[in-house]
């Protein structure tokens, strides 16, 4: 049992995008991300993924729809949704919730 100091996990991740397990709980990790550019279209057809914005705000793009989300809000998408994410701003900081072992289809 340790103490995760998500500020000091991020410091200096400001450039591009950055991504890394923070924890195990179960069967699922917990990711935190650093975004300043737009992540590419992709699906996960074995977990849905649920993102937590801490800093900025972000845009998940979805076939349909754009969703906005700020500090302390959360989403959640089904696995084998089509879905990007971008920041709004410079950069967004967020939790991700996802299945230990996500996979990942980029699509064009």
């Amino acid at each position: 049992m340790t103490i995760i100091d998500i500020q000091e996990k991020i410091q200096g991740k400001d450039t591009g995008y950055f991504n890394d397990i923070l924890t195990r709980v179960n069967d699922q990790v917990v990711r935190v991300s650093v975004m300043t550019q737009p992540y590419f279209w992709h699906l996960h057809p074995n977990s849905d993924e649920t993102f937590l914005v801490m800093e900025g705000s972000i845009f998940i793009d979805l076939d349909d729809k754009t969703v906005e989300l700020f500090p302390g809000q959360l989403f959640t998408i089904p696995r084998n949704i089509k879905h990007r994410t971008r920041p709004n701003g410079e950069r967004s900081v967020n939790l991700t919730i996802e299945s230990a072992d996500l996979q990942t289809i980029k699509l064009e």
